[in-house]
């Protein structure tokens, strides 16, 4: 599926009909996606260049976000989960960060609370990443 830092999904469908799919799979999960950041927007709007068409989405399950957050409010520097969504020749590419990596490279993964999170919010992504995959 990828590295260690979170899955990887290679899809024959265009860039928006993968943002799409991203989506409703994430909301099945309990996932909505907070933030949407259109690079190849801003990299036309800030800096005048032209990029493939590339977005990062912020993907939050508030509940999960409620219990690592009363644990330890510095997990909020590991939120969202971020999902990267980008065209790739005729099809496109997906990529899902693993939130229990990520509790493990931020030193938090001690904390039986984020660990426990970690794992959980893991576990809804890779369905995520599946389900992404399989449709």
């Amino acid at each position: 599926m990828g590295d260690s830092t979170g899955f990887e999904i290679e899809l024959g469908v265009g860039y928006e009909e993968a943002v799409e799919r991203v989506t409703e799979a994430l909301a099945k999960e309990g996932f909505g996606v907070l933030t949407r950041i259109d690079i190849h927007k801003a990299f036309k709007e800030k800096i005048d260049v032209d990029f493939r068409p590339y977005s990062i989405l912020g993907a939050c399950n508030p509940k999960l976000a409620h219990k690592a957050l009363s644990a330890r409010p510095e997990a909020g520097l590991l939120l969202p989960c971020n999902v990267t969504v980008e065209a790739r020749g005729d099809g496109s590419l997906v990529r899902i960060i693993d939130p229990d990596e990520m509790m493990k490279a931020g030193g938090m993964d001690s904390d039986p609370t984020l660990a426990e999170v970690g794992r959980e919010a893991r576990d809804r992504l890779e369905r995520v990443a599946a389900a992404v995959g399989a449709s």
